[in-house]
């Protein structure tokens, strides 16, 4: 009888003969196939995760500045001072999260609910970053206009 899937967790255990497992042969690579290790896994992503988050953050801010060079006679000012304060606001909330998903051990059964409402609050934050960018997008930050023309 063969054995489903369901009875290999993601704790390191292999079906025999799959990549990885002891009876396996080495794969083109000239290595064998490790089991995942979860929290490494996890770290790394959390890490790639912060990386962009640092990238959308410095680019809000030179928005920022943008927007504040340009003064209240700008049309759109007041939204979009807002929309960048809030969008940054939430980069630095999923910042924070980010840190305390790193801290918790996926493999302590007792953990997944905390880390799974952790992860899908972080997902969510990070749509309505997207979301808020879109609109900081769509008012359009522009640089000063230097007045080129020569005086008289």
């Amino acid at each position: 009888m063969d054995s489903g899937p369901e009875e290999y967790q993601l704790n390191g255990d292999l079906r025999p003969g799959s990549p990885g497992s002891p009876g396996a042969l080495p794969s083109r690579w000239g290595r064998r196939h490790q089991p995942i290790n979860l929290n490494h896994y996890a770290n790394k992503k959390s890490a790639a995760e912060s990386m962009l988050d640092i990238a959308l953050l410095m680019a809000n801010a030179s928005q920022l500045k943008a927007v504040m060079e340009q003064g209240p006679s700008f049309a759109f000012y007041v939204p979009l001072v807002v929309l960048i304060s809030i969008s940054l606001a939430l980069q630095i909330g999923v910042g924070v999260l980010l840190i305390f998903l790193v801290k918790y051990d996926l493999n302590n059964p007792e953990k997944h609910a905390k880390l799974d409402f952790l992860n899908n609050l972080a997902t969510g934050l990070v749509f309505i970053i997207v979301v808020v960018n879109i609109f900081i997008t769509a008012f359009g930050v522009q640089k000063p206009i230097m007045d080129t023309a020569p005086q008289q």
